[in-house]
Order: structure tokens, then sequence, then C-alpha cells
């Protein structure tokens, strides 16, 4: 699958832990402009103490954030943006080459869990990025081993606030964390990207789809598409009517992920298919807890071929 359309996922993204495998390095100045961001926001998480009277003091809190959506820093905590552990996208630290090209094309993650034994037991992460430049851009391939491109994950309790998580990574230059349970159990999984979100909003990088183009044809007879597309939109695409069936109430939906969600009885996890009564198969290729957000579609031609 590997297309370039389903790249993003809400809750696993894209390069930017530490400066290699050996772990994370010191954040300093010279990072540049991109860190501005984080830091005029855990700025306003945590003012830095000085002897200084203030000028004055704002009335409010909202009154000195510049993103009305930095305000979910301080009041949610993981366990509301996390993935589920159902939802992670790990491999063993066993897997052959092959099946991990394999799980990071599929997937369409550039960072991905590691475990030993059980997700229960992660021993860290491995980022597309070293895999690439230490397999694919040589003359001499060397031998696999997946335990020695390791880079180091967070482990974080899911009653942590947003904020105080989004200070940690910056501080550790490590942008994904395991969601740890009283147990030890993992519980989800969460990353920097997630925190983001919830300040700025969805956010769409290179390999998204354009907001006026909200869905394309992969090949023959399967479509690519996002879930707020409209459902009359891509009925006149296919040629079909999605919502004359018995057990679908059209006036209730007008989006693909309503469709889907109505068919399935629930908002769908990431790699659920759900059957359509005309006989199309909606694969939920990205998602979180609460919604829908991209769909791989095969029309019964295809699915025939």
């Amino acid at each position: 699958m590997g297309d370039a359309f389903d790249t993003a996922e809400a809750g696993q993204t894209r390069d930017g832990d530490g400066d290699g495998p050996e772990g994370p390095s010191s954040v300093t100045a010279e990072n540049g402009g991109g860190r501005g961001f984080f830091s005029r926001i855990i700025g306003v998480l945590n003012p830095p103490e000085t002897d200084l009277p203030p000028i004055e003091a704002p009335r409010s809190f909202a009154q000195v954030l510049p993103v009305p959506g930095m305000l979910n820093l301080r009041r949610m905590r993981v366990e509301d943006v996390m993935v589920p552990k159902a939802d992670i996208t790990a491999v063993p630290v066993t897997i052959p080459m092959e099946e991990l090209v394999e799980v990071f094309r599929e997937s369409g993650l550039t960072r991905i869990p590691v475990f030993d034994g059980t997700l229960d037991t992660p021993i860290g992460l491995v980022n597309l990025k070293d895999f690439a430049l230490k397999f694919c851009f040589v003359a001499e391939r060397p031998d696999f081993s997946l335990r020695d491109m390791l880079r180091s994950l967070l482990y974080v309790p899911p009653s942590m606030p947003l904020g105080v998580l989004l200070q940690k990574m910056q501080t550790e230059r490590i942008h994904m964390a395991l969601v740890i349970d009283e147990y030890g159990g993992t519980d989800g999984l969460v990353t920097i990207e997630d925190l983001i979100e919830t300040v700025v909003g969805e956010i769409e990088d290179e390999h998204d789809v354009d907001e006026a183009q909200s869905f394309l044809r992969e090949k023959p007879g399967v479509w690519l598409a996002l879930a707020r597309t409209p459902l009359e939109t891509f009925e006149r695409a296919i040629g079909m009517d999605l919502t004359d069936h018995e057990e679908i109430d059209e006036e209730e939906i007008d989006s693909l992920g309503g469709l889907v969600s109505m068919l399935a009885g629930h908002v769908p996890a990431r790699g659920e298919v759900i059957e359509h009564p005309a006989g199309i198969e909606f694969e939920v290729i990205d998602a979180d807890p609460r919604r829908i957000k991209r769909l791989r579609i095969r029309l019964p031609e295809s699915r025939d071929a």
C-alpha cells in the first residue's frame, strides 16, 4: 500500500527524535526558529522566575495565550489524546528486515515502537531515517540488527498533563511516549504531533491530500479519501448511491466518515474494514479514538479482479 496519501498518522508521527540511536542530545539556542514555537508554549505554561516586579498582571490566563487551544495543554491529560494499546503499530526486536520494511510501507509511519516479547515490555523505537541511512543508501549492506538502531522512548502515566509532557519531550528531544498504566503495562501511545494538534488543530504535512482535494483514485476501483469527504461528491465520482439501503439513514450522515461509523455501529479503529451492503469495502487507514480521518475504498470491481 505504501502510498503517499496515508503517511500521516494521528498517533504515530514523523521524525524529530534525538540526533541518533545513541540517545537524545542537549537542546541549544542554535537549534533555530522551529524551537521558538515550543518555547513560547512552555513559557506560558511555566513562566520563569525573576526578581523584577511584574509590569502588570494579566486579568486572566487566557489573555496571554496566542492560541485559544493552548488551554488544552493545562486542562487535558495524556489519556485524553493517546492512541489506545489495541491501535498501536509496534514490532518485535526479532523482526526480519524485510518484514520491518513492509510494516513501514503498510503503516506509513516513520517511527515505530519496538518490544521484546510483548508490547508490555517495550525497549525503544526504530526511526525510518536511521534504517534508511544504514541499510538503503550504502554500497554494502551490513548485517541487520534492529537492537543496534533503537532510540529511547519516554514512559509516562495517563494522568500527566499535556503541557508537562510537551515540556519533557522538548527537553529530552524524544517525541514519542508510551503511556504506562498502574501495573506497568502499556496503556497507549502519544506523540508530539498529538500534543500540538490539541493547540492548533489537525496538522497536514506535504504528503497529505490538499484541502480542496478530499479524495483521489489510487488505482482502478480503489480510492483514498478523507473521512470528511461529502457523500454526494464521492457518489458522483464513483457513479453509485451509497445511502440507498434500508440500514442507512441518509438524513443522519453527510460524509464518508459518518457513513462508515453508521455501518460499523461505532467509531472504527485504524486497520478495521467495514463492509457496505453494495459490496464496497471501507478500510480505515487513519483514525484516533474520537473519529475516522482517512479511508481506503475498494469498489466491487476491484475486489473481483
